[in-house]
């Protein structure tokens, strides 16, 4: 070795989850130092030699990783965001199309079908280890449109436009130069943010919080209640100790072994589903979405019928041009920032980031996403995104392209074998999401303290994410604050030219609701 590397965020939470650290056996750089401060990686001595073509291409000696680890981080990804498959369609259900609700078997399909392909796309093209789908964020946005303004075809008709005027936003280099207007001390609020957004995600997905009076209630009446909430504190509580333990694959043995838990829970005492066909709760103790028992059928043909069912201009017939401009925008502010939200976690997770706290070579990856945006309303199942649970894989070790790559073969995998993807509850998978929380909130130590006018937005962006489920209110937040009080506080100069821009469009973005009534 020519020179010496000190320990990064991302190595250690490399380390701390698969219970490796990073050897010159296993391909660490000479020439990647990490600096200590900022998690970030910088080039120092003669690199090292790639040992096969594969590892050249994606880089996985230069990023501290192996195969094996990318493999078995991919595997973490799909089983930890897997839900995907089952909950798209139950959420899609009630939209309409040809006068017909969605069928369900068509939204599984396609869904995993379109996550399958850009997710590989993302590995071979990106070369990092981000994995997409339908967003959920933006499904809350599209239902409420198809239930009342739009039909299903022209909704999806706008979240094609919405990806394609991104990609162009993207081709400019616009959406990269946003990405690096963003000031550091936003970009590590916005890591720690989606941490504590992540923890929000597994503890509602296993039932620990519920919607109640006044806000959320604990568990089943302000207690853990039912077998569910057994299965996850106990996939919690080992999967914490294998963290701590240093076990290879930490957060995939907890998920497998909560799941098989599950299995042998639910054959015993036949618990069933928490919630109706109708969405209404039937069962307090039950399964918040998966119900975990054997298939009756293994294999099932996928069903495509819903692929090219959009309309692109219909929205503009339907409601006019300005109104119709206006969902798109929205449609594209949620998208455009909760990407920006999840690569920069993910990035930082993985200490992939560069001084400044972005991502190099990042231009690649903006355009996957973009891409899979128009990808998603093409298919009928709402736009895909980069889903932050791709942290997940990271902190399992994933590093690089490979392990989106193995996570998008699942996906496509997944589209004929969708019994056996049922089998894993969100109760089982919901410990991974605690624990990559816990390991993002710890950037918060490169936070400023002691400057007021970068704390409160810092504040706002943490404390938005989870408490309003959406990554981009929690950005939105922290740019609009930041402009503000650097602008009263006499720092206009700090102030990068595009961050007025961005606060404007979130002010529009935040206004949306009186403009649409307006226009």
């Amino acid at each position: 070795m020519a020179a010496k590397s000190r320990p990064n965020r991302g190595a250690v939470a490399a380390q701390s989850a698969t219970g490796v650290a990073p050897t010159a056996d296993e391909g660490t750089p000479a020439d990647v130092a990490v600096d200590g401060a900022t998690g970030s990686r910088r080039s120092e001595g003669p690199r090292v030699r790639p040992k096969n073509g594969l590892d050249r291409y994606f880089e996985i000696s230069v990023r501290r990783s192996t195969v094996g680890r990318e493999i078995r981080g991919g595997l973490t990804t799909f089983f930890t965001m897997a839900y995907i498959v089952v909950l798209n369609p139950i959420i899609l259900s009630g939209a309409d199309i040809n006068g017909n609700s969605l069928p369900f078997p068509a939204v599984a399909a396609v869904t995993a079908l379109v996550a399958g392909v850009m997710t590989i796309l993302m590995g071979v093209v990106g070369r990092y280890p981000l994995a997409l789908a339908t967003g959920l964020g933006i499904n809350a946005i599209v239902a409420v449109y198809a239930a009342t303004e739009l039909s299903w075809p022209e909704v999806m008709g706008l979240i094609v436009l919405e990806g394609l005027l991104i990609t162009v936003l993207v081709l400019t280099g616009f959406r990269r130069a946003v990405f690096e207007a963003i000031p550091p001390q936003l970009k590590t609020a916005i890591a720690v943010g989606i941490g504590f957004f992540l923890t929000i995600i597994g503890l509602a997905d296993a039932g620990i919080i519920r919607p109640g009076i006044p806000l959320i209630s604990f568990g089943v009446g302000g207690e853990l209640a039912g077998w569910p909430i057994l299965v996850f504190v106990v996939g919690l509580l080992l999967t914490s100790v294998l963290v701590v333990r240093r076990v290879k694959g930490a957060l995939l043995i907890g998920i497998i072994t909560s799941t098989v838990l599950a299995i042998i829970v639910e054959a015993i005492a036949d618990i069933g589903p928490r919630t109706g066909t109708d969405g209404s709760e039937v069962n307090a103790h039950g399964w918040a979405l998966q119900v975990p028992k054997l298939p009756d059928s293994i294999v099932s043909a996928p069903d495509f019928s819903l692929i090219g069912k959009f309309s692109l201009f219909g929205g503009f017939d339907r409601i006019g041009v300005i109104a119709a401009l206006l969902i798109v925008f929205s449609l594209m502010i949620a998208d455009f920032f909760d990407t920006v939200g999840t690569v920069t976690a993910v990035g930082a997770e993985g200490g992939l980031l560069d001084e400044s706290r972005n991502l190099p070579r990042s231009q690649p990856v903006l355009l996957v996403d973009s891409l899979a945006a128009a990808a998603g309303g093409a298919g009928s199942v709402s736009s895909n995104t980069t889903y932050i649970e791709s942290a997940a894989g990271v902190a399992d070790g994933a590093r690089t392209g490979l392990a989106s790559v193995a996570t998008g073969v699942l996906f496509l995998v997944a589209m004929f074998f969708s019994p056996l993807v049922q089998i894993v509850p969100s109760e089982a998978a919901a410990p991974a999401l605690v624990i990559v929380g816990a390991l993002m909130i710890t950037q918060i130590r490169h936070l400023v303290w002691d400057d007021m006018v970068l704390v409160i937005p810092a504040f706002l962006t943490i404390a938005l994410m989870p408490f309003t489920y959406s990554i981009t209110n929690g950005i939105g937040a922290g740019v609009v604050t930041y402009v503000l009080l650097s602008a009263v506080s006499g720092r206009v100069r700090r102030i990068h030219p595009l961050m007025w821009v961005i606060a404007a469009m979130f002010v529009v973005y935040f206004a949306l609701n009186p403009l649409q009534q307006l226009f």
